[in-house]
């Protein structure tokens, strides 16, 4: 017996006290992240955001690969900026082709448009003597752009403490550069960033290895946007705002905890039926049942995962298919236990012959999640978020209710059997 709770019940609970703990309504930091729920545009509401794209400069075969691109790009940026499960869809429609961004929780639509629109078209120039005084130096243009850039970060000066952007460029952006550098020392190297100079700096001597800095009158959060704006690429079209508003949540407060309520009564209902219809087995069953709340939601926190209404819909489809599960082990064990008297022996027979019928189920189900939340961007299936969030939430439902009834339970109840307690 000692065996057995130290090495079963104690992982256990040393795993339901850190979840617990992490499910805490409180907002606290691990690993320098915030760890907290994210809530969807239904709930908490944010920024709407609609583009237009000129795609007067291509052909007809080439805008739907560009506008495919576009979204793309938008994409990267929007993750970038650390929105989790944000809606973008492209629509052409009589002539026009627009794209429209909705990201939760973003109420300053002013930052959201600045990050989402700037090209981020990096280029190197070499500045010339100027013909005359007071004239401005020649501007010449290199082959070292954006596009031979690997990776943007903020980095702080260690002389004045000023945030600039480290830049790592490519193999052949190194190659470039290095070049650059050799035909200009003792002479300046412009930066400009979207046709506006950022920094022009003197080369001292050739610079190997690939890497330049960004100095600039910035602050931390735009070196930041910088950065993310260089990792991101600049943008295939050109893109102009015609849309722009902050929505609120589309539920309000009042139905948010309507839902809450609803929630508790139903999970009340469903934990007193288990213990009406099976006795100190359905005790058994609620415990695992509450231990699985609480994985799944310090879960949320830590992915993180975005609740919307329909993802809040899939959490509570994967409550009823772990309430099945357990529905479906004790009525084995009820007919195991009329042809066997030793009460240990019909308990393992019922978990054994009931996992074929739940692994079955619980495949099919995580089939159907997985074609929901398309991982892989099929473009002939569905790519709306909340969709996406639906079928997550569902399948980490299931995955958490297969092991809170199959291992948690499981070990419970044989702890329990054994006490002499299982039966009602």
């Amino acid at each position: 017996m000692k065996k057995l709770i130290i090495r079963k019940i104690l992982p256990i609970f040393l795993i339901t006290l850190f979840c617990g703990f992490i499910s805490l309504p409180k907002t606290f930091k691990i690993a320098g992240r915030n760890i907290d729920l994210v809530l969807g545009l239904d709930l908490v509401g944010g920024s709407h955001l609609v583009f237009e794209a000129d795609l007067s400069s291509l052909s007809g075969e080439k805008k739907p690969q560009a506008l495919e691109s576009l979204k793309n790009v938008i994409a990267r940026r929007v993750n970038l900026f650390g929105v989790s499960e944000p809606n973008i869809q492209v629509s052409s429609f009589d002539g026009k082709d627009r794209v429209i961004i909705e990201l939760p929780g973003i109420k300053d639509t002013n930052q959201a448009i600045e990050l989402v629109g700037q090209t981020a078209q990096l280029i190197f120039a070499e500045l010339g003597e100027p013909v005359s005084q007071g004239q401005q130096p020649q501007i010449s243009p290199t082959d070292l752009t954006g596009a031979d850039l690997s990776d943007a970060r903020v980095q702080f000066d260690q002389t004045t403490g000023k945030p600039v952007v480290q830049l790592k460029f490519t193999d052949d952006g190194a190659k470039k550069f290095e070049g650059i550098t050799e035909r200009n020392v003792g002479k300046q190297v412009a930066i400009f960033l979207d046709q506006m100079p950022v920094s022009a700096p003197v080369v001292n001597q050739k610079i190997t290895g690939g890497s330049a800095v960004i100095e600039g009158n910035f602050d931390l959060e735009q070196a930041k946007g910088l950065a993310i704006q260089l990792n991101a690429g600049a943008l295939p079209v050109p893109i102009k705002l015609i849309e722009q508003r902050t929505i609120g949540a589309t539920l309000g407060e009042e139905s948010v905890q309507k839902s809450i309520q609803a929630g508790v009564i139903g999970l009340t209902a469903v934990l007193a039926f288990m213990m009406i219809m099976y006795g100190r087995l359905g005790v058994i069953a609620n415990i695992g049942l509450l231990i699985f709340g609480v994985i799944t939601l310090a879960l949320y926190k830590l992915i993180p995962v975005v609740l919307t209404l329909p993802g809040i819909a899939g959490f509570l489809l994967s409550v009823g298919m772990a309430v099945d599960s357990n529905i479906l082990i004790f009525e084995r064990f009820r007919e195991e236990r009329r042809v066997r008297s030793n009460i240990v022996d019909a308990l393992e027979n019922s978990f054994g012959r009931a996992w074929d019928s739940i692994r079955d189920a619980n495949i099919a189900t995580l089939i159907t999640a997985f074609v929901l939340a398309n991982p892989l961007d099929w473009q002939f299936l569905h790519t709306s978020g909340p969709v996406r969030g639906f079928a997550i939430t569902l399948a980490l439902g299931i995955v958490i209710s297969m092991f809170t009834g199959l291992y948690v339970s499981r070990n419970l109840l044989r702890l329990f059997v054994r006490q002499g307690k299982g039966e009602r």
